[in-house]
């Protein structure tokens, strides 16, 4: 779920419009909104999105995606509906009673609407909640403590920053779980996935207990966008805002959290002058302060709870 820890906030990911668009080698498939294998499904610029990354039992029968939500923009006028949906690889364990159900039936019912659907995949924090802790555990204490360190926040104790280092092989076995994991949102159905925490460098030694540095940050990163790409999926930046300019070519689109409120959303028109998408969201701003501006820059923003929750509901969208 959201990670909110300093200034630099979360970036990157996710997009599509109320009509899916697919690369230009895809114009066989984008009338019918489906990918084929030869394709990459990319969106453009001008998307419309939702981060639901917590699931509802009233929606039970869609792996607690609200995959009808419909809602009156900002601008006015009639509801409106995403055209990407951001939701995480598996069913929310308060829906499906257990943490291992791939979220297969949300990524169909969203795709039935018309939509495409983004795997949320936590690269940079180890979960101990995911059903595969126990590997990243078990590495970690015959390698000598050398991957998991210090818990990711107040706010969330129950994850520990991985060490993306490679002095003991901690990257090259990070990025073979990852490789698992894509792989299940292949399984599920997914279009694109995004990778949260991939900005331990900004962060520094006293908040992860690892010294890491740009040019580490950089290279994992690099592998995690291949990774994808490699898989058939598109991919998203999230966080890293201080090394854009490098990391644009290598992903798809960009999300970001809080820029507006942290005055820092310059950054990330790269994306936008690459003719990739910026799916932003705000918390504690109200979407009077900030929708202007996100129009400004053509970014695709929207108004979540002001707790960070990341139900259906509440659900702004600015256009």
């Amino acid at each position: 779920m959201i990670k909110r820890i300093s200034r630099l906030a979360l970036v990157a990911a996710l997009a599509l419009a109320p009509t899916p668009v697919l690369t230009a080698t895809a114009t066989a498939s984008a009338a019918t909104g489906t990918s084929t294998s030869a394709a990459i499904w990319r969106p453009p610029v001008q998307s419309r999105w939702q981060y639901q990354l917590q699931g509802s039992k009233a929606h039970a029968a869609t792996g607690g995606i609200n995959v009808g939500i419909c809602e009156v923009p900002q601008s006015g006028g009639a509801c409106v509906r995403p055209g990407v949906f951001d939701i995480d690889l598996y069913v929310d364990a308060q829906v499906a009673g257990n943490n291992t159900t791939l979220n297969t039936a949300g990524v169909r019912a969203i795709h039935a609407r018309g939509a495409k659907a983004v795997c949320y995949i936590d690269a940079g924090s180890i979960e101990d909640f995911r059903p595969d802790y126990q590997a990243f555990l078990d590495w970690h204490d015959s390698h000598g403590k050398s991957l998991l360190g210090k818990p990711f926040s107040d706010e969330f104790p129950n994850e520990r920053w991985a060490n993306i280092n490679n002095d003991k092989g901690q990257r090259d076995f990070l990025l073979k779980m990852m490789e698992a994991r894509v792989d299940k949102c292949v399984q599920a159905g997914f279009d694109g996935v995004e990778f949260d925490v991939v900005h331990a460098h900004e962060e520094g030694q006293p908040v992860t207990g690892w010294n890491i540095s740009a040019q580490t940050q950089l290279t994992y990163n690099k592998a995690l966008a291949a990774m994808a790409h490699g898989k058939g999926l598109s991919v998203a930046l999230k966080n890293d805002l201080s090394q854009v300019d490098e990391l644009v070519s290598h992903f798809d689109y960009a999300v970001n959290e809080e820029c507006f409120q942290w005055k820092e959303c310059d950054v990330l028109s790269a994306f936008v002058n690459a003719g990739k998408p910026v799916f932003q969201v705000e918390y504690k701003t109200a979407p009077a302060a900030f929708c202007g501006k996100a129009a400004r820059l053509k970014f695709n923003s929207i108004k979540k709870a002001t707790d960070y929750s990341l139900y259906d509901k509440p659900y702004k969208p600015c256009k």
